[in-house]
């Protein structure tokens, strides 16, 4: 099993598709590493050489920040936009949509569930 930058790829998959289970790399950046390494991207993970490992490794390091590095920076990004008050800022601080869309309706999976109607609220008595 190959162990890059903290995470285990999966044996099965091809070594482009692998590579997209490190954070911070998608399908084009795996294709660049791969070009940079000189590795073929249909090899499978299981079947990579330990000098094959080392030089993907090495382009990795050299590319720039993934996994932990990434997501370090990115919620320093946000904890920014929170302290220095911007409207992006305010938006995640309240858990809404930050990049403008709608949410008089959906924006359900970051407003989270429907608040329901408080129960025991008796209704406006006929005369």
């Amino acid at each position: 099993m190959a162990r890059i930058a903290g995470v285990d790829l999966p044996t099965n998959k091809r070594v482009e598709i692998g590579l997209t289970y490190i954070y911070g790399i998608g399908r084009s950046r795996a294709l660049d590493i791969l070009g940079k390494a000189r590795v073929d991207q249909g090899t499978r993970v299981k079947d990579l050489s330990e000098d094959e490992i080392l030089r993907v490794q090495r382009v990795i390091q050299d590319e720039g920040k993934v996994e932990g590095d990434l997501r370090r920076e990115v919620a320093m990004n946000i904890k920014r936009l929170i302290e220095i008050g911007s409207y992006r800022g305010i938006r995640h601080r309240r858990g809404l949509p930050v990049r403008g869309q709608r949410t008089h309706t959906n924006a359900r999976s970051r407003k989270g569930p429907r608040r329901q109607a408080i129960a025991g609220k008796k209704k406006a008595g006929k005369k």
